[in-house]
């Protein structure tokens, strides 16, 4: 008697239905999955992964000053997670806002150093938030283009433009805008003093920017699922060809899509000069990978604007408790970012299987 063989294929099929539970379900999965390996680095590092962990949560929400910092690190990761939510949902991959956020913070410099002097603060700070705005939003049109009218996948030019802003924030306080330094570390002037932006007492939360991080979160949720504009994204994330078939312009929509991520992640670079430094200076300085971290807050919170707030907050806790641990356990500090890598690679996993489900097909020959 002679049996027949048995072949046993997986494909993958598109989920019609993705409840609330599933979501959630998924998400806690993911994150499961992503400590365990977090522990396994630490395993690896000869620290107990237990300890390091509490350390890292203790360090960031065990504490008054935990929180304060946490809160003061989530203000950048609001503003830039929710423009990147605008692009994402796009399907636009701007893995560039940590230079757009540099860029903001540049050209916000110029302006307080050249016209702030004869400005009063109820004007010079809007307009400083608007020129950062503006310095982000032009860096970010940049790839835009790249991609619409040549082809270039927006992956890499916005990846590299990381570079080329860094290198020129670094020629510009070295050279031409240096200004008197102190401990040996060049940097530019400070600003004018009255357009600083004020902080909650007894900590570096620079309220104005915080206010203006949920307002803008919020803005950008009712522009994504209440607007023309926000269906018209959603569209060519979807099927670019459909949205070229119903008559959507893909040129002024990714345009737009782009002058949105990229400038509000320049007014996060805004907030972190006038509100933290009070001048420019080194890139690793002015943003503690903000624009890298912001890429997991915004996949994290669902590519949701509001969503993007509590993962936001949460992130910044992490980056907090990082420090506590390289100080305490004297690790690296490219653990942290160890840990933001190997979380993101585990929520865009878990988003894999949100949107697909494993089919398994036995065939008897």
């Amino acid at each position: 008697m002679q049996l027949g063989t048995v072949q046993v294929s997986v494909q993958w099929e598109v989920r019609k239905k993705q409840t609330p539970l599933l979501s959630v379900l998924t998400l806690i999965g993911a994150l499961g999955i992503g400590f365990l390996w977090v522990g396994f680095v630490f395993v690896f590092l000869g620290v107990d992964p237990v300890f390091a962990l509490q350390k890292i949560f203790i360090g960031s929400f065990g504490s008054l000053y935990g929180w304060k910092e946490s809160l003061t690190k989530g203000i950048p990761l609001f503003l830039i997670s929710s423009g990147l939510c605008v692009a994402y949902q796009a399907k636009f991959w701007n893995i560039g806002a940590e230079s757009q956020l540099l860029m903001g913070a540049v050209c916000s410099t110029w302006f307080g150093l050249q016209f702030g002097a004869s400005l009063s603060p109820i004007l010079g700070i809007p307009l400083m938030f608007f020129v950062g705005f503006l310095g982000g939003a032009l860096w970010g049109v940049i790839p835009a283009i790249l991609k619409v009218r040549f082809g270039m996948n927006e992956v890499i030019s916005t990846l590299m433009m990381n570079y080329v802003a860094a290198e020129f924030v670094s020629y510009l306080i070295v050279g031409p805008w240096k200004g008197s330094t102190k401990y040996g570390y060049p940097y530019t002037d400070d600003l004018p003093k009255h357009l600083l932006l004020g902080t909650i007492p007894g900590t570096r939360i620079h309220y104005v920017t915080l206010v203006l991080g949920i307002v803008i979160s919020m803005a950008l949720f009712i522009l994504l699922y209440r607007t023309k504009f926000g269906y018209e994204v959603r569209v060519v994330g979807e099927s670019p060809e459909a949205a070229k078939y119903a008559g959507i312009d893909f040129f002024r929509t990714s345009l737009w899509i782009m002058i949105i991520s990229g400038g509000v992640a320049g007014m996060a670079g805004v907030g972190e000069v006038a509100g933290i430094h009070h001048h420019l200076s080194y890139p690793g300085n002015i943003s503690a990978g903000y624009g890298f971290t912001a890429i997991i807050t915004a996949w994290l919170g669902k590519l949701n604007p509001l969503g993007s707030l509590l993962s936001g907050l949460f992130f910044a806790g992490i980056l907090v408790g990082g420090d506590a641990i390289q100080i305490s356990l004297r690790l690296p500090a490219a653990t942290v970012h160890i840990f933001n890598g190997i979380l993101l690679f585990v929520l865009l996993i878990g988003n894999f299987f949100l949107n697909y489900r494993p089919v398994v097909q036995i065939r008897r020959r």
